[in-house]
């Protein structure tokens, strides 16, 4: 099983090597995560845990979210939940993670939804060569053709066509573990992780 923790992408930076390469990195809020439920195979068929992240108030939570709190006797309810494989049997309910569960030179998977960027043509979706951009050419950034003629006279279904950009569940392989900020609850990646600023992650150790 491996570990994993809900987290925040803070933003990008940039770390010197020990032999004076740059390397870019992206900064992570790693938790502190809460144990909200466990699920065991006896009761449930599986082994899995349901993680929570991002202090909220009861005020501002749905009541099914907010009963499924005070159910399990969780005190501090979390506006982010995420079930995970479980990795550790000694979890329980109400225990808290953090970030030292990762250490420097791991390397993680990182899941999150990219950057929305609405209704885009096939030149920007697709990465469509287009047409010839001279003067009196009428064909610039059109798709070209994209149906049959008489049979079967309809277009088929994934031709690569305009539509909607973004917001795709992504995960990004093989990062490196650069540095580990335990009082900050952050961990620093190597490269590129999906999504936008203050958007949620998923890290799952390898």
């Amino acid at each position: 099983m491996r570990k994993a923790l809900i987290g925040k992408k803070i933003g990008m930076t940039q770390l010197f090597a020990e032999d004076g390469s740059m390397v870019p990195v992206t900064v992570v809020e790693l938790g502190p995560n809460v144990v909200v439920q466990k699920k065991t195979a006896d009761k449930d068929g599986y082994e899995s845990i349901k993680l929570g992240f991002g202090d909220v108030k009861e005020k501002d939570l749905t009541k099914a979210l907010a009963g499924e709190f005070k159910k399990r006797n969780v005190a501090e309810m979390k506006k982010s939940l995420r079930e995970v494989d479980l990795f550790d049997s000694s979890f329980e309910v109400g225990s808290v993670l953090t970030c030292d569960i990762f250490s420097e030179n791991d390397f993680v998977d990182v899941e999150g939804v990219s950057k929305g960027k609405g209704f885009q043509g096939t030149m920007k979706r697709h990465n469509f060569k287009g047409g010839r951009a001279s003067h009196g050419s009428s064909f610039h950034r059109a798709p070209g053709s994209m149906g049959c003629r008489t049979y079967p006279g309809e277009v088929w279904k994934g031709k690569k066509m305009a539509g909607r950009m973004g917001t795709d569940t992504v995960t990004v392989k093989n990062l490196k573990v650069m540095k580990v900020l335990k009082e900050k609850n952050t961990i620093l990646v190597s490269g590129a992780i999906p999504g936008r600023r203050n958007s949620l992650v998923l890290v799952k150790g390898k």
